[in-house]
């Protein structure tokens, strides 16, 4: 397994106390120094099922500065994925990457659903 991270964000810190918890062994990838990659992105995005914008850190002070939430309705895909891949702050964390699953933020019964049956 893959785990993404912020080493700052409580929720990131709170997810690997779960991981750990739980003697799941993953590799760590600081997500501010090693940002995941357009390739990286785009088969994530297409494994999770998931609608692009839960990859983007909707909370986060950058997303706010590039005044993202008026601006990503008119981007195309190509154009968000491009943008995600280009600053690690802008992806949603953590991120957690299974054979089977991706994961986008931490809720501990989705986790547990994914990883423990």
């Amino acid at each position: 397994m893959l785990f993404l991270q912020y080493q700052k964000c409580t929720t990131c810190q709170k997810a690997k106390k779960w991981l750990d918890e739980h003697e799941l062994s993953y590799t760590d990838r600081p997500i501010r120094e090693e940002n995941p990659t357009y390739d990286e992105l785009k088969a994530w995005t297409a494994q999770s099922r998931l609608p692009l914008k839960r990859f983007f850190n909707t909370s986060g002070l950058l997303y706010k500065e590039l005044q993202l939430k008026e601006k990503l309705p008119a981007m195309t895909e190509e154009e968000q994925l491009q943008l995600l891949a280009s600053d690690g702050m802008l992806v949603r964390r953590p991120l957690l990457v299974t054979e089977k699953a991706v994961l986008v933020g931490f809720r501990p019964a989705e986790w547990e659903a994914a990883l423990l049956k």
